[in-house]
């Protein structure tokens, strides 16, 4: 239902973009101009491809998860920290009105834990080895309530999906430019040259990288309420006290393959503007939101 909603919604927004260019006369403008585009098509064009991608890889992401981190999914628990385990994420999801997802322990030292699926009801959630060697069992426990908070709160999906919005108008806007300079700066009048091509890859590049800002954001917003989630399944203090051992190991290196580095509770130690592409807010911003109940 929620990416129903959410796609129909986005759907209205493509074709109130489109009402909006045609009102404007921008096509009309476009080609007093020597510029011959078909904006509407265009936007449709981007929007399968950029939506597509996205999507493809919110289904397919339990299997690129399990693939990249080499986790061992529990089938049958094979001693007594596995049956704790699954055990608690079975105890948390039940209380968060979730299915069972699939629990999972992949092989790292660093503390380290993720969450992902395209469904609430069928998602996947592992923690590192080191992580479940290490942390005390409540403190454990509040990670795994941090994990299913995601889950429940349907971050991965949304987060799928805004990224499907942020490609669809990075490359809506970049084929825009690169056909503009092409015709009015290149003087090609049929087809498409060189410039075109090159053009359209240096802005996709460039607004790639300033959209990506946005889907940071979100991403860095999504964690204050996955520890709230986290804090109401087990407690404020415990789900403090697990940020702040993870602030004792935050010198050690994470190791989540890249596409999962925003599913995962790692701290990515940035400064200045390099913030903006931070996925995860510092952990003291995080221990002072649950501090004060911001």
């Amino acid at each position: 239902m929620r990416i129903l909603l959410f796609l129909a919604t986005n759907m209205a927004v493509l074709v109130l973009v489109s009402i909006v260019f045609n009102l404007l006369g921008l096509e009309g403008i476009l080609a007093a101009n020597g510029v011959d585009l078909n904006l509407s098509a265009l936007l449709v064009f981007c929007a399968i491809f950029g939506f597509g991608g996205s999507l493809i890889s919110l289904f397919i992401s339990k299997w690129m998860a399990k693939r990249g981190t080499g986790a061992y999914i529990i089938e049958t628990p094979r001693n007594r920290d596995e049956q704790w385990l699954v055990d608690t994420v079975r105890e948390l999801a039940q209380e968060a009105g979730i299915g069972m997802p699939e629990v999972g322990i992949f092989p790292s030292q660093a503390a380290n834990a993720f969450a992902t699926g395209w469904n609430r009801n069928a998602a996947l959630v592992a923690v590192s080895a080191g992580l479940l060697q290490r942390f005390r069992p409540q403190e454990v426990r509040a990670v795994m309530a941090h994990e299913i908070g995601h889950v429940a709160n349907g971050d991965m999906i949304t987060l799928s999906l805004i990224q499907g919005v942020v490609n669809t108008f990075v490359m809506f806007l970049a084929r825009i430019i690169g056909h503009t300079v092409d015709r009015v700066v290149f003087k090609t009048e049929r087809g498409y040259g060189i410039g075109y091509f090159v053009v359209t890859i240096v802005a996709e590049l460039v607004l790639g990288a300033l959209a990506s800002t946005i889907v940071f954001w979100f991403s860095r917003w999504r964690e204050y309420r996955a520890d709230r989630a986290g804090a109401d399944l087990t407690t404020n203090a415990d789900m403090i006290a697990a940020l702040q051992r993870l602030q004792l190991e935050q010198g050690q290196p994470q190791d989540l393959p890249g596409e999962l580095t925003a599913f995962g509770i790692s701290e990515q130690l940035k400064q200045g503007l390099s913030g903006l592409f931070r996925s995860h807010p510092p952990l003291d911003d995080r221990i002072r939101a649950l501090q004060t109940g911001a």
